[in-house]
C-alpha cells in the first residue's frame, strides 16, 4: 500500500474590513489596525476610535481570514494564523493586506502617511505588513505583542519608527520580551520607543493618550 501524501492548494477566501474616513478625506493620513486572537475588526476599530485626535486619520481595521465561534458568547471572531502551514499563511495574509490597501488607497506618487497598528496577535501582522506590502510605512504601533521571528534578521530596516506598548500587569507580553524586541528593532536601525503603562493585556486610556501624541507628530503640517 502506498503511504498517504499531503498536498496543499491555494483557494479564494472572503476577507472583510471596516473603514472610517479621516477629516481631510483622501488627503488624510492612514492608520491600519490588526486585532488580537479571538477578536474581530469591529472591536479593534472601537478601540482605535478612542485614540485622542484620531479623527484626523483614515482608519482601516482588517479582520483575520480564519473565523471561528467564541464558545462562550457564540460571536464570530477570528485569528490570523496557526502553526499549521505557517509560511503559506504569512504570505496569504500579507497579500490580503496589500489588496485592501490597493482598493482603499490606490496607486500614485502622492500617498498619505501610513501607519500600521496591532494588538496582541495582530502586532505580528503590523510588522509583517510594514515589511511586506510594498508601500512606504511611517511607523508601527504595537501593543502587547512581539516582533515575529522571521523578521528578526533585517527585513524591518526600512521601518523608521516603532512604538511598543506594554502594560505593567501584562502576563502575555513580558518585560523581557519587550526588551528583546527593542534590541531587535534597534539593531536594524529602527527608532524603537517603549511605552510602559499601568494595565494588563489591553488597550487603556493611558496608552491611547501616548499613541495620540505620537500620531500627531506624524501628521503632515499644514502651511499657513
Amino acid at each position: 500500500m502506498d503511504a498517504p501524501r499531503l498536498e496543499s492548494i491555494e483557494t479564494l477566501v472572503q476577507g472583510r474590513y471596516w473603514v472610517r474616513e479621516g477629516l481631510a478625506g483622501s488627503f488624510s493620513p492612514v492608520l491600519v489596525g490588526f486585532h488580537g486572537y479571538g477578536e474581530d475588526a469591529e472591536t479593534l476599530l472601537r478601540e482605535i476610535n478612542l485614540i485622542p485626535g484620531v479623527t484626523a486619520w483614515k482608519r482601516i481595521a482588517i479582520q483575520g481570514l480564519h473565523s471561528f465561534y467564541n464558545t462562550r458568547t457564540r460571536e464570530v471572531v477570528a485569528s490570523w494564523m496557526t502553526r499549521l502551514d505557517r509560511d503559506a499563511a504569512i504570505r496569504n495574509n500579507v497579500r490580503y493586506v496589500a489588496q485592501v490597501l490597493d482598493r482603499e488607497l490606490g496607486s500614485g506618487d502622492q500617498q498619505p502617511p501610513l501607519v500600521f497598528s496591532g494588538f496582541s496577535q495582530g502586532t505580528a501582522m503590523a510588522f509583517r505588513a510594514a515589511a511586506g506590502v510594498g508601500r512606504p510605512c511611517r511607523a508601527v504601533v504595537a501593543l502587547g505583542g512581539d516582533v515575529p521571528p522571521e523578521l528578526a534578521g533585517g527585513d524591518l530596516s526600512r521601518l523608521p519608527i516603532a512604538l511598543l506598548g506594554r502594560g505593567s500587569r501584562d502576563e502575555w507580553y513580558s518585560e523581557e520580551k519587550l526588551l528583546q524586541d527593542l534590541e531587535v528593532l534597534t539593531s536594524q536601525g529602527v527608532d524603537a520607543r517603549p511605552v510602559r503603562f499601568d494595565g494588563g493585556h489591553e488597550w487603556t486610556d493611558g496608552f491611547r493618550s501616548s499613541v495620540g501624541r505620537f500620531l500627531e507628530g506624524l501628521q503632515p503640517q499644514s502651511e499657513d
